[in-house]
C-alpha cells in the first residue's frame, strides 16, 4: 500500500529524516511514535505530498510520487483522507457541510443524491446525527475531531493519515477516538497511519509501529514486541527506568503472552532448581485486543547459566536486564 525507501528529507542544514524505510500494508493501522522533533510530522506530510523530499521514495498503491505533477499528485492526495490535531473546522459552517467540504473542493454538488446520501452516512457513522446543524463552537473536543473524522472519509479514501488526532483531546474522549479509528478500519477496510507521542494510541490500535528518534528509525515491529522487550530508546522515551532494579546478581526479564501467561514458570523453576530469587518488578499491558506482560526477576550470578537453560527449555522469552 504505501513503501517508504531510504527517504531524507532537510531543512536548511538540518537533517530532518534520515535514511527512512519501511512497509506499510493495506489494512494496517500503522503507528510513527517519537519526541516532539523526531520527524514523525514531516514524515506524514512526505507521504500526501505537502512535504518534497531530497532522496529517496515514497510509492502510494504501486504509484512513485517523487517528480509527479500537480495533477497527479492531486489525484494521490484525493485517495488520502487527513485528520489533524487542531481540527482545523470552519467555524461558519454547521457539521454537514464541514463535513461536505472536500466534495465542494473538487467541484462536485453536496446536495446530488448519492453525495447527500455519503455525507449523512458518515455523519452517522461518528455518532452526530443529532449534531449535523450544530456549528463548531457548539461542539466538544471529542465531537469536533469526529466531524473532521467524518469530512476526511467523504472523498472515499482508502488511506487515512492521522497527525497527533488525539493530542489535543482527554483520555476518555481519546479512548472514544481509539475505538472509533479501530472501527472505521474494519468496517471501512482503510488503511491509517498514525503519527503520536502518546503510548496509549499505540497500545490501542495499531498493529505495527516505527519508532523514531532524530529523524532515525531506531526500531519497528509489532508494538507489543517493542515495548514489552524494549530497548534503551524506548525505555527513555517511556520513562522506564532500570535504576531501581538490584545492582547484585543478575536481573532477567521475562516475557509473557495470552498463550503463556497462566504458566506456572516461576514455581516450576524455584522448584526444579532449588534456589532462591526475588521478583524485582513486573507489569501487565494491554495492546490491542492481547494482554502482554512481563517480570524481572534478580538471582544470584552463580545460578545464572542454570536458570537461563531452565527457560529456554520451557519456551520462556526472556533478556538479561544491565542496568542503564
Amino acid at each position: 500500500m504505501i513503501e517508504i525507501s531510504h527517504l531524507s528529507k532537510t531543512f536548511g542544514d538540518l537533517e530532518v529524516l534520515s535514511d527512512i524505510s519501511l512497509n506499510i500494508e493495506k489494512g494496517d493501522i500503522y503507528g510513527i511514535i517519537g519526541q516532539s522533533g523526531a520527524g514523525k510530522s514531516t514524515l506524514l506530510r512526505c507521504l500526501n505530498g505537502l512535504e518534497t523530499f531530497d532522496a529517496g521514495e515514497v510509492t502510494v498503491d504501486g504509484q512513485p510520487i517523487r517528480g509527479l505533477g500537480r495533477k497527479e499528485m492531486r489525484e494521490i492526495q484525493k485517495d488520502m483522507g487527513i485528520i489533524f490535531q487542531n481540527f482545523n473546522l470552519l467555524s461558519r459552517l454547521d457539521v454537514y457541510d464541514n463535513v461536505a467540504l472536500p466534495l465542494t473542493f473538487w467541484g462536485k454538488k453536496p446536495s446530488d443524491p448519492d453525495n447527500d446520501a455519503r455525507i449523512r452516512e458518515l455523519i452517522k457513522l461518528v455518532g452526530l446525527e443529532d449534531k449535523i446543524h450544530q456549528r463548531p463552537a457548539a461542539l466538544s473536543g471529542g465531537q469536533k475531531q469526529r466531524v473532521a473524522i467524518a469530512r476526511a472519509l467523504v472523498l472515499n479514501p482508502n488511506i487515512l493519515l492521522c497527525d497527533e488526532a488525539t493530542s489535543a483531546l482527554d483520555p476518555k474522549i481519546t479512548q472514544d477516538i481509539l475505538k472509533l479509528l479501530k472501527q472505521i478500519n474494519e468496517e471501512l477496510g482503510l488503511t491509517i497511519v498514525v503519527v503520536t507521542h502518546q503510548m496509549e494510541v499505540i497500545k490501542g490500535i495499531c498493529n505495527r509501529v516505527a519508532f523514531l528518534k532524530n529523524g532515525h528509525i531506531v526500531a519497528e515491529g509489532k508494538p507489543e514486541d517493542l515495548f514489552i522487550s524494549s530497548n534503551k530508546d524506548i525505555r527513555d522515551f517511556t520513562g522506564e527506568t532500570t535504576e531501581f532494579l538490584p545492582s547484585e546478581g543478575t536481573n532477567i526479564k521475562l516475557l509473557f503472552g495470552d498463550d503463556s501467561a497462566g504458566d506456572p514458570v516461576i514455581t516450576g523453576m524455584a522448584r526444579e532448581l532449588n534456589f532462591d530469587f526475588s521478583i524485582a518488578s513486573g507489569k501487565l499491558e494491554k495492546f490491542r485486543d492481547r494482554i502482554m506482560g512481563s517480570l524481572i526477576i534478580n538471582i544470584d550470578d552463580a545460578h545464572k547459566d542454570e536458570a537461563l537453560r531452565y527457560l529456554k527449555d520451557h519456551h520462556v522469552e526472556w533478556e538479561v536486564i544491565e542496568n542503564d
